[in-house]
């Protein structure tokens, strides 16, 4: 069996205590992980004088594979957020947010299944921004021929073909090695005619070489929100920009029970990082008390990507069992159980107690 060597970050706030279960969760699914340690987040700053050290990006480079823990991003220094300047720094142009239901939490739903795969690179978070009457706002304003008011704020939407590209086919194949039926290109291009007509333009471009094997449609994200709520059975893996990826992740997780279920992941052409999609609580820290799912699954997508399938399938039985259960999950889920306590429950699970 080898052994894979892994980054991991344990961020801050609640963090460090969801990471440290985590870890020993995925160790106790059978994957043997060689652990090297990194630092980034709020409680780093006075040390390094910067919430992301370049060695973190170094580790993370040279490992290939990073977990990490949820992390504040402080406000009015440093980056805009940790968690994009990690993406951005590594091109980790592809975030996966699977969103699926558990027996045991409680949710209006029951037997969803959705896949969100959203860019990660560029769109309205591209950061390209100019202040009112600058320079740059004056000339865009110019430029748009009364379009825009004076005095205004402005933000450019970039969509290329190469992104485009990328997602897309990231999108489709994973839904070939999952298993997937179908896959949905989002956006709003009946609008956004050149930006999201040409995400839609290169999706279907895409498709085309995988015609036979997974079915390919398009929807409006407005209508799409609306299909979501009302009939999301019919839907499987959804591709979208940026922006929109970012709200309908959270919808989905919406639809499972929250984000405290929702696992992540952010690849790049040679480097994955494993994230939970929420925060980092900072108000919780120390108190054992936060739920660890959503990471512990993000544990579960890593041994995957890593090859790793029984141990993933192992470690999300378990977890799956202990919700359904129900004794020994954290107040979120209806339980007394603090984050430790979870985490040792799943273990025994695994181990057949």
């Amino acid at each position: 069996m080898s052994t894979h060597r892994v980054t991991v970050i344990p961020g801050d706030g609640t963090g460090p205590e969801i990471t440290e279960t985590t870890m020993k969760v995925i160790e106790a699914s059978g994957a043997r992980i060689e652990w090297e340690t990194a630092e980034a987040g709020a409680d780093i700053m006075e040390k390094y004088g910067t919430p992301l050290p370049e060695k973190t990006l170094e580790s993370i480079r040279k490992n290939g594979v990073a977990l990490k823990g949820p992390i504040t991003t402080p406000i009015g220094t440093g980056f805009r957020s940790v968690n994009v300047a990690i993406r951005k720094e590594l091109d980790l142009f592809s975030c996966l947010r699977p969103c699926k239901t558990y027996n045991g939490v409680k949710s209006k739903y029951e037997g969803i299944n959705l896949v969100v795969v959203r860019e990660n690179t560029e769109d309205l978070y591209a950061g390209v921004e100019y202040a009112p009457d600058t320079e740059e706002s004056r000339r865009i304003i110019e430029l748009s021929k009364n379009k825009i008011r004076d005095h205004s704020a402005i933000s450019i939407k970039p969509i290329s073909k190469e992104g485009s590209k990328r997602i897309v086919k990231f999108a489709f194949d994973y839904a070939v090695k999952h298993g997937r039926k179908k896959v949905t290109a989002v956006t709003k291009a009946n609008i956004m005619k050149f930006t999201d007509g040409l995400f839609f333009d290169t999706a279907k471009e895409v498709a085309r070489a995988y015609e036979g094997k997974v079915e390919y449609e398009e929807r409006l994200i407005d209508n799409m929100c609306m299909q979501l709520v009302q009939k999301p059975y019919l839907y499987d893996v959804l591709v979208l920009p940026n922006l929109y990826g970012d709200i309908i992740s959270d919808l989905c997780a919406g639809l499972i029970g929250g984000l405290g279920i929702a696992p992540g992941a952010n690849f790049g052409d040679k480097i994955a990082v494993f994230e939970a999609v929420h925060g980092s609580a900072p108000k919780y820290k120390g108190m054992n008390k936060v739920n660890p799912t959503a990471l512990i699954l993000s544990g579960v997508l890593m041994l995957d990507h890593l090859g790793e399938t029984a141990a993933a399938k192992k470690l999300e039985n378990a977890v799956a069992a202990v919700i359904m259960e129900g004794k020994t999950v954290t107040y979120d889920l209806g339980g007394t159980a603090g984050t430790r306590e979870m985490g040792e429950a799943i273990i025994a699970g695994m181990k057949g107690k």
